[in-house]
């Protein structure tokens, strides 16, 4: 099991769009990635609505947990979509 731990960056937080992206970045991967909230909440982030459930805003910090192969490439990359500055327009 690998953990770390990311920072959001993202203004809006990690609403609807942003969830999306997450969960897709997760669907072909074999193991178990979850994510756990400042509020001591664990989902497994290829479920869209759990992840928004988290409401998770700018400047919060979540802990990933990657187990399964490969396991620090993927909670880097993890890593980066909850650092990601998503730009969609309004």
């Amino acid at each position: 099991m690998t953990e770390r731990t990311a920072t959001v960056c993202n203004a809006y937080g990690i609403h609807v769009r942003p969830s999306s992206i997450i969960a897709k970045a997760a669907q072909g991967y074999d193991g178990l990635i979850e994510v756990t909230s400042p509020k001591a909440v664990t989902v497994n982030i290829r479920n869209i609505l759990s992840l928004i459930s988290l409401g998770l805003t700018s400047g919060q910090t979540v802990t990933i947990r990657v187990t399964g192969t490969d396991e620090e490439a993927i909670a880097a990359q993890i890593v980066e979509l909850f650092e990601t500055h998503y730009d969609f327009p309004r």
